[in-house]
């Protein structure tokens, strides 16, 4: 949005005209950083509402993925070849499930949030990219108590933590991105488009048996391998997986090359989207 500021003719008061900009708008960083009281109050409004009058609590955040890395060690965890020798197969799963996870869990929420914000898009002016931007937010902290269960894991089968683990930084860094990148998207198109809401779901369950989670990527044939690597949760997996469990292996430099430029076109892609139709928003949904 654009505001002018008019001082009136007699005496000292402002008047603040706010205007919709107009064609591809590129990100105001020094506004979002003025909003970012908003943006905090946006993810703790979330992290309550998620785990209020519940049971378990935060536990949720590591049931999902302990339950399907129970089921995929008892129904995959014996197949030959899907997962390295020298790594026990429920490590080898729930070091996979703990960044996906995360990207799931982040496009249900980013899909949803400007819809479900409706009332307050449409009575006040602020930038609608806290919404998704928070809702993404909010579940990195669930990220950070499944990695804690993952080095508890870790230390259960007795395997040592390598000194690669310093990546595991830059690499949640990029799995946000990725995650963020696409919830913006979903987020932009769910408020013309309501089928996003069905389709999310399904779209996340396609993509968990097209993303090496549950197998290595090396099972991938290698004529298929470079669109395999088009999904950019490909190299943020294998990467997570070489700083947490590969200890002499080499880096998978090309599925994270693949996913750092895939990540950072879709995410510039979806930031000019967004604002470009940002200014719709309060009239369309």
């Amino acid at each position: 949005m654009i505001a002018h500021q008019q001082r009136a003719s007699m005496g000292s008061d402002h008047v603040s005209h706010i205007e919709p900009r107009h064609g591809w708008v590129r990100l105001d960083l020094r506004e979002l950083w003025s909003y970012r009281e908003l943006g905090y109050f946006l993810v703790w409004r979330d992290l309550k509402v998620r785990y209020k009058q519940t049971a378990f609590g935060a536990l949720w955040a590591v049931i999902q993925p302990f339950t399907l890395m129970v089921v995929f060690s008892l129904f995959l965890g014996r197949v030959g070849g899907i997962a390295p020798d020298n790594i026990p197969y429920p490590l080898f799963a729930f070091a996979g499930l703990v960044p996906w996870t995360l990207f799931a869990q982040s496009l249900g929420g980013a899909s949803n949030s400007l819809v479900g914000a409706s009332n307050l898009i449409q009575k006040v002016y602020f930038p609608r990219l806290l919404l998704p931007a928070s809702a993404v937010a909010s579940y990195v902290l669930d990220f950070f108590i499944a990695l804690g269960v993952l080095g508890l894991l870790m230390l259960y089968f007795a395997f040592p933590i390598p000194i690669t683990i310093v990546w595991v930084v830059p690499l949640t860094l990029l799995a946000v991105a990725t995650s963020l990148g696409v919830g913006i998207w979903l987020a932009a198109l769910n408020v013309r488009y309501r089928d996003v809401r069905h389709a999310v779901p399904f779209m996340v369950q396609l993509l968990l048996f097209a993303s090496p989670v549950a197998y290595a990527l090396e099972l991938v044939p290698v004529q298929w391998r470079g669109i395999y690597l088009l999904n950019p949760m490909a190299g943020v997996l294998e990467g997570f997986r070489w700083a947490l469990l590969g200890r002499e292996s080499d880096p998978p430099v090309d599925a994270l090359v693949a996913s750092l430029v895939v990540t950072t076109f879709i995410l510039i892609l979806a930031v000019g989207y967004f604002r470009r139709v940002e200014r719709t928003f309060a009239d369309v949904i």
